[in-house]
């Protein structure tokens, strides 16, 4: 599937606010409303735009602490410590990588002693060599990038 740059452009709109009215799109890009819709919808079908999602502020919802968190871990034990990670509520991204981690995690947690438990839960398991936080301190650009 070719994405054109009318597409890229109602792409763009969208990522700014996933809830602006169609009718407004077709407006700032000068297209029909139909138009829009019709392209929308293909974006949708073909995957290009796979969901809309709601994005909070962690610490307005009393999570206090975030971190970015690298995880080593025994090669062999891989799939096992996704599928654990996975199903952890503190977990909100996971990532296999061919960084200097083999797993990213972003974790959020209500203070800076939860988070040390968690990253503690995190070190026992079973395959898990070690890990490395990097505690969010401030956020000064935020795009959708996945």
């Amino acid at each position: 599937m070719d994405v054109d740059e009318i597409d890229l452009a109602i792409i763009k709109e969208l990522s700014e606010n996933a809830r602006k009215a169609f009718s407004e799109i077709a407006d700032k890009l000068k297209l029909s409303d139909v138009a829009v819709i019709k392209r929308v919808r293909r974006l949708e079908s073909d995957g290009v735009i796979r969901r809309y999602a709601l994005i909070v502020d962690p610490a307005k919802i009393g999570y206090k602490k975030i971190s970015f968190t690298g995880i080593n871990v025994r090669p062999e034990k891989l799939f096992e410590i996704v599928a654990t990670l996975k199903a952890k509520d503190y977990v909100k991204y996971l990532a296999i990588t061919s960084g200097d981690h083999e797993l990213i995690a972003v974790i959020w947690a209500r203070d800076g002693e939860e988070l040390q438990k968690i990253h503690q839960e995190i070190l026992s398991i079973e395959g898990v060599l070690n890990i490395y936080p990097a505690i969010l301190a401030d956020i000064v650009k935020a795009e959708q990038y996945v």
